[in-house]
């Protein structure tokens, strides 16, 4: 149970150091109000002269100037970027001696008070009862009513 636990700790620990110091970017493109393309970790998709553009219905043989300029007025693009840690510091510094002790001894005593001891173990193992030679309450007539 304990090398269970041991291991579930270093994997969270692993786990809290990866994400906080991740970072990626969510890039979205509005036409108007309407969300066309979203894209995590790479660029959204703009629109092209084959779909709507601000209502109007776009094909092929408009001037590609014309389509810019459309896609200037209406469209927008968005881009919220989550930027991780670049340094991981723990210190104490700020606090005094005897609050690290009491830290230190409680996060010691947290840990080591589910450790279960073995149900199996014999603590006389190893030990040789001496022999008996008599019985004594027969010899000394002594006995129990």
């Amino acid at each position: 149970m304990n090398k269970f636990t041991h291991k579930a700790g270093s994997f969270a620990m692993a786990l809290l150091v990866m994400v906080s110091t991740m970072s990626f970017s969510v890039d979205k493109h509005f036409c108007g109000s309407e969300l066309v393309d979203f894209g995590i970790f790479s660029k959204a998709m703009t629109c092209t002269s084959e779909i709507k553009i601000c209502g109007v219905e776009m094909d092929h043989k408009m001037d590609h100037e014309m389509v810019a300029d459309e896609k200037d007025s209406c469209c927008t693009n968005q881009k919220m970027a989550l930027n991780g840690q670049d340094e991981l510091n723990i210190s104490f510094h700020f606090l005094d001696f005897d609050q690290q002790l009491f830290f230190t001894t409680s996060t010691y005593s947290f840990i080591y008070k589910y450790e279960s001891s073995s149900l199996t173990e014999i603590p006389f193992r190893y030990y040789t009862p001496p022999l008996l030679v008599a019985d004594i309450q027969v010899l000394d007539q002594v006995f129990l009513i």
